[in-house]
């Protein structure tokens, strides 16, 4: 019996990611193009379709690919449509599944990069065995998917799943959504490097290679290894960042009673530094009939390759 793939499609605000994927997860081939280089939309679809079909063309796979999964931010799942992400180039609605499809002649699944996220633990990854979980993807934004009683949660207008976008801090810091206070503010990268700026004008007598960065130039990696490398002001960035997680996922329990919250992406290498202050939090912050029954984990794909296993697990 022949072999089944399908293209796996990450788009993500600064790089999109694709690969073609067997029905074991094993990626075969994997390429990028650049999301921010294309102004205009129909350049960008033509040339991600072009990189696609010429991937698939490399590998000697013509006729063998059975279509392609796309995650992305802000997808009707139910329409295929994006609709207001506000961290890609283009204005809403981008009609995605219908110029995907047009443009390599494939079906093509589109759903939220979080929830592809959610769909690659559940078959390949930390959602393994389990019924109930959420996974909050930390990178330029925040993503989550909501799995209850084993399946994956869309709503009545497939846009379910915006816990970024949860009020963490009223009247807080100004968010691209248009409100205030959302959690994507202080535990995106975005959110953590405003954290880091405005800690070293707080604290300027705590010396930190961090405060040596242009400000401009700052991303959360830097935080992720000086904290790692023992620095204090670092340290107490994610400290804070992680308080702040621990109390949003206790809200969050409250909500479905996941056995577990799955944290993914870039923002996640920080590691303990992080993950600790989450569990920590969690704990004080927790409804006491949630008390020590929820698990804080990271995900167990492989992170060069998660999103794009994610978003091939929505095309299975």
């Amino acid at each position: 019996m022949a072999k089944r793939y399908v293209v796996g499609i990450d788009i993500g605000g600064t790089h999109t990611v694709f690969g073609i994927v067997d029905t074991d997860g094993h990626i075969v081939a994997c390429d990028k193009i650049m999301t921010g280089e294309y102004p205009e939309l129909s350049d960008y679809i033509s040339s991600l379709a072009k990189a696609v079909t010429e991937q698939i063309s490399a590998n000697r796979l013509e006729g063998q690919i059975e279509g392609i999964g796309i995650g992305a931010p802000a997808v009707n799942h139910n329409t295929g449509v994006i609709e207001g992400a506000v961290d890609l180039p283009w204005p809403s609605p981008i009609p995605l599944k219908e110029m995907m499809e047009s443009a390599t002649g494939l079906p093509v699944s589109a759903t939220n990069d979080a929830n592809a996220a959610a769909i690659g633990e559940q078959i390949y990854g930390a959602g393994r065995g389990l019924s109930d979980f959420i996974i909050l993807t930390l990178g330029t934004g925040i993503g989550s998917g909501i799995v209850s009683d084993g399946h994956l949660v869309y709503g009545h207008r497939g846009l379910a799943g915006e816990l970024g976008h949860t009020i963490i801090r009223p009247g807080g810091r100004q968010c691209s959504c248009g409100r205030k206070g959302c959690l994507e503010t202080y535990a995106s990268a975005r959110g953590i490097v405003r954290t880091a700026i405005e800690m070293i004008a707080e604290f300027p007598d705590m010396k930190s290679v961090l405060s040596e960065i242009p400000p401009k130039d700052l991303c959360s990696a830097d935080i992720g290894n000086a904290a790692a490398n023992g620095d204090q002001l670092a340290i107490r960035v994610l400290k804070y960042t992680g308080e702040i997680l621990g109390e949003a996922c206790a809200n969050f329990c409250a909500y479905s009673s996941p056995q577990a919250i799955v944290f993914f992406g870039g923002v996640t290498k920080a590691g303990d530094h992080l993950i600790n202050p989450i569990r920590e939090s969690l704990a004080k912050h927790i409804l006491y009939i949630y008390k020590d029954q929820v698990e804080i984990t990271t995900s167990q794909l492989p992170h060069n390759d998660a999103a794009v296993l994610g978003a091939a697990a929505a095309a299975w």
